[in-house]
Parts: structure tokens; C-alpha cells; sequence
């Protein structure tokens, strides 16, 4: 006779995480059996009301409400397709950014290919500024966003680092990436030096405040970048600070060997 109290006591199945409804929209993965009409609207065709919205008139034009009138709904109405900004924020990211458009070869090292996956997410970036406004509420589930990662995993694949490793460089050279636009946008340091734009009357000003006995090296930098008048700040920048990057990298790299 068995002693029925030795017997361990039977596991409960994992319980699945359930996926937002702007998820399961975006992923095709709907559950089967889901009653009630169809869709009127694809939530991409609701993601890029959204982004011309923020296009033409800005982000802060961009809400339920308006996006609801843009593709001919009632707010409520939209409300069957995301719960809150926030969602609605993550799906318009994911139209605006798109998928990556990258072609990597066989000859190519790690350094290239991460370069060129930093200039394209840079450029659609650039080409929606106000995407490097809006505000994330939790890490990106998007399929474009995952993608995005996933081919920013693959040029790195070359560099010889841990999985994790690679996954920590991605990260930082896209935090660096968004933060650059973001600054070069906000403070107008966009394009070539205009005599007359706000790079220029910046510079200006700094001259007027700064004395050489308290700010030394700054009144010896002033002189470098008013003479540097084809320059473009943004892309100047993005040459420099992603170098330092990626030499840091290889310095990682050269640690572990």
C-alpha cells in the first residue's frame, strides 16, 4: 500500500504572459475564436494616421482624439485597438522607423556593418525627429523594433564578444545614436554652420560670457569651431562619437583575449 501524502504534489502549467491588444495586432497573433466585427482600420493604417499627424503639425498634435478622426473613427472606437498614448506612442515608432533596409557581405567586419546599421536607424530617425521624443513606457515589442535588434546583433556577430556583450554595445551605441539626434534637433546643430542660424549666434553668446582666466579651455575651443564654418555639426559628431564607441569596443575585446 502506497502512502498517497509521499506523493509529490502535481505542477501547475506555466502561466503564459497575455499580449496587449496593439501586439497581438502588429504580430498577426490574434487569438482564434475572437468574437465581434472585424477590424475596420489595419493598426498599421492607424500607426501612420498617427505619424502624419505628428509630421505635419508635431507630437504634442498627436492623441485619441485626433488620430480617431484621422482614420474616421470615434475615440472610443479607437480604444478596440490600443488602450492608452503610451501604446499608441509605441505603435507609431514602429511605422515611422520601419524595418532595416541592410545588406550585410561576407567581406564586411563588424565595425562596418555596426556603422552602417547606426547611420540608417540615425537617418529614419532624423527623417521623423519627433520620434526621438516619445516617451517609452517599457522596452519595445514591436516587430520593426525587434528587428531592429536583431540585425544590430548580426553585424556585431563578427566582433568577438560574448552574446551578452553584444547585446550590452548594441544598446549603447543606440542610446548614444537617440541622444544625438534628440540634442542636434532640439538645438537646431543640424546642417552646415549658418552665419546667421543658432549654432552661430550660440557661439557668439558663449564668447560674450566666458573670460580666458575662468573657462580657458573653452575660450581655446571657440575659435576651432567658429572657423569650422563648412562643418556639419550632426554628421561631425556622429563620426566622432560613434569611433569613440566602437574603439571602445575593440578595447573590450582586446581585455577579454
Amino acid at each position: 500500500m502506497t502512502d498517497e501524502s509521499a506523493r509529490p504534489a502535481p505542477t501547475a502549467p506555466p502561466v503564459q504572459p497575455s499580449l496587449p491588444r496593439y501586439l497581438q495586432l502588429l504580430w498577426g497573433r490574434e487569438p482564434e475564436g475572437r468574437r465581434g466585427p472585424r477590424p475596420a482600420r489595419s493598426i498599421e493604417e492607424i500607426g501612420a494616421a498617427a505619424v502624419a499627424i505628428a509630421d505635419r503639425e508635431g507630437l504634442d498634435a498627436v492623441s485619441m482624439k485626433s488620430v480617431a478622426r484621422a482614420v474616421g473613427f470615434t475615440t472610443m472606437s479607437l480604444y478596440r485597438y490600443v488602450d492608452s498614448r503610451d501604446e499608441l506612442g509605441a505603435v507609431m515608432l514602429d511605422v515611422a522607423l520601419g524595418a532595416p533596409d541592410l545588406h550585410f557581405t561576407p567581406g564586411q567586419g563588424w565595425r562596418e556593418r555596426i556603422t552602417a546599421w547606426t547611420r540608417q536607424l540615425s537617418q529614419r530617425r532624423m527623417a521623423h525627429p519627433w520620434t526621438v521624443e516619445v516617451r517609452q513606457a517599457a522596452p519595445p515589442l514591436t516587430p520593426n523594433a525587434i528587428e531592429w535588434m536583431e540585425r544590430g546583433l548580426e553585424a556585431l556577430e563578427g566582433a568577438d564578444l560574448t552574446s551578452q556583450q553584444r547585446l550590452s554595445s548594441m544598446l549603447a551605441i543606440d542610446g548614444w545614436n537617440h541622444n544625438h539626434v534628440r540634442q542636434s534637433v532640439q538645438m537646431g546643430l543640424v546642417g552646415t554652420l549658418d552665419p546667421d542660424g543658432p549654432q552661430a549666434d550660440y557661439l557668439q553668446r558663449i564668447g560674450l560670457l566666458v573670460d580666458a582666466e575662468r573657462f580657458p579651455h573653452l575660450v581655446s575651443a571657440g575659435p576651432e569651431a567658429l572657423d569650422d564654418e563648412d562643418g556639419d555639426f550632426f554628421d561631425e559628431e556622429f563620426e566622432h562619437g560613434l569611433a569613440l564607441l566602437l574603439d571602445g569596443i575593440e578595447a573590450l575585446i582586446a581585455r577579454s583575449r
